[in-house]
């Protein structure tokens, strides 16, 4: 597979909700503790149904053009052969972030 070909679908969480986006790529930030998404993919406005949760995450992400997402946030990141629908859905109980941060200042004296 081409690199330019290359299509990732990304899972996060996000102020308590579980938001699975598609992107062409993610890379690790050069701001520590961050991965990038970038060149989000989303239906286009011609397919004959659209999603309500997607159309919201496409609002949501309107005029960015990559977005820094927390690295403890990050639930996985899949290669895929095709674009799936883009959702955000309730967190439940089967996901939970890791607990406390990723660094801790040392003490100032």
């Amino acid at each position: 597979m081409k690199k330019d070909d290359q299509l990732f679908r990304i899972s996060f969480i996000n102020q308590g909700k579980v938001f699975e986006v598609f992107a062409k790529k993610v890379y690790q930030a050069d701001l520590y503790g961050f991965v990038v998404i970038e060149a989000l993919q989303f239906g286009k406005k011609t397919e004959l149904v659209v999603d309500p949760s997607e159309e919201k995450l496409k609002d949501e992400f309107k005029g960015v053009k990559r977005t820094y997402i927390p690295m403890h946030a990050v639930i996985r990141i899949d290669e895929v052969d095709k674009r799936g629908t883009a959702k955000v859905s309730d967190l439940g109980d089967n996901v939970s972030m890791f607990p406390g941060a990723v660094y801790t200042p040392g003490k100032s004296d």
